[in-house]
């Protein structure tokens, strides 16, 4: 059949500027450019060590040979940030996590310094959250009578461990956990120390999602088989709320942030759109563990392309407002 000769008396055709490859790249509204990713990596206190994570395929816990050969690659991709999280030996999981949390010898300390003896041209972030170090998983102090999650207390212990990290030679802490008033404490107790410089991320609009397994099972704070995950609803947001979202975004800027982050990110991008418009600081969301682990479940189904479906992931937290993105798809993404 011979195509018609029928024209439309269009003065605008929009897909002028969708046929061909070089006209859609030199129009394309947004990049994922490498220093907008930022990498989450989970250390391991071992001088060489590489474990596999069985619920993320493709990342691993590393040690410290492993650690510094991963950052050299970041860096050489023109990644410019890592967010470190730990694994411990449960042996230093206490009830309240300030042993390990405050000690100046601990992981995250001591990898910092061995870092920045590197000189590599990277930011250190550093998760301020107790989950890693408790011996129930939460991010926060228990009272054991009650059960219930105590902020003070977990305030007074975030901020020591904050001064701790960023005198050991991490760039920016990350406080995760969602306590009321932590980032104004933590910012006072950098500054009283001379760590004025020292950039506060806060995880400002962190919901209680169903997003995190995987992320537990890399830190070791995932329940037993067949065991329920904690419920952190008394601290994180509540998925429902958007309000609620802005007083808490609202509080850490108040308070001192240099950068808010929305956590998770795909499943929020009516949040981060919000926090885009209501401020003028860089804002940063978190694609999650599960965010990530179900585009691998999914293309190993051959259900989805997966890298078409990692990239658009990515590119639609971006275009919802996000300046920074940490996701564990950062390596990839900067490599292609």
């Amino acid at each position: 059949m011979e195509p018609s000769s029928f024209s439309l008396p269009l003065s605008r055709r929009p897909r002028r500027l969708r046929q061909n490859q070089a006209t859609r790249e030199m129009v394309r509204e947004i990049r994922l450019a490498p220093e907008k990713l930022i990498q989450p990596l989970f250390v391991l206190d071992e001088e060489s060590a590489r474990e596999p994570i069985d619920s993320m395929p493709g990342i691993d816990r590393l040690g410290k040979k492993e650690l510094i050969e991963e950052l050299e690659q970041l860096a050489d991709l023109g990644i410019r940030g890592v967010a470190l999280f730990p694994k411990i030996d449960s042996s230093l999981k206490t009830e309240t996590g300030r042993e390990a949390a405050t000690n100046p010898e601990g992981i995250i300390p001591s990898l910092a310094r061995l870092v920045k003896e590197k000189d590599l041209p990277i930011n250190l972030i550093a998760d301020i959250a107790l989950d890693p170090y408790t011996l129930h998983g939460h991010d926060g102090i228990v009272d054991p009578a009650s059960g219930e999650i105590l902020n003070d207390p977990t305030v007074e212990v975030l901020a020591e461990m904050a001064v701790n990290y960023a005198e050991a030679g991490v760039d920016w802490v990350a406080p995760s956990d969602m306590m009321d008033g932590r980032i104004g404490v933590i910012r006072d107790a950098l500054d009283d120390s001379g760590l004025a410089n020292t950039v506060i991320m806060a995880y400002s609009a962190k919901f209680a999602s169903a997003y995190y397994g995987p992320f537990r099972d890399a830190v070791g704070s995932a329940p037993p088989i067949g065991g329920k995950y904690l419920d952190k609803s008394s601290y994180q947001l509540p998925p429902t709320n958007v309000r609620e979202a802005m007083v808490e975004v609202d509080l850490d800027i108040h308070e001192g942030a240099d950068i808010v982050m929305v956590k998770p990110a795909g499943p929020y991008l009516d949040i981060i759109r919000r926090v885009r418009e209501r401020c003028e600081l860089p804002v940063a969301a978190y694609q999650v563990s599960g965010e990530y682990s179900m585009i691998h479940a999914s293309a190993q189904k051959g259900w989805i392309d997966y890298k078409s479906a990692r990239n658009e992931s990515l590119t639609a937290i971006h275009r919802a407002g996000a300046d920074l993105i940490l996701s564990y798809f950062s390596k990839e993404v900067a490599s292609s």
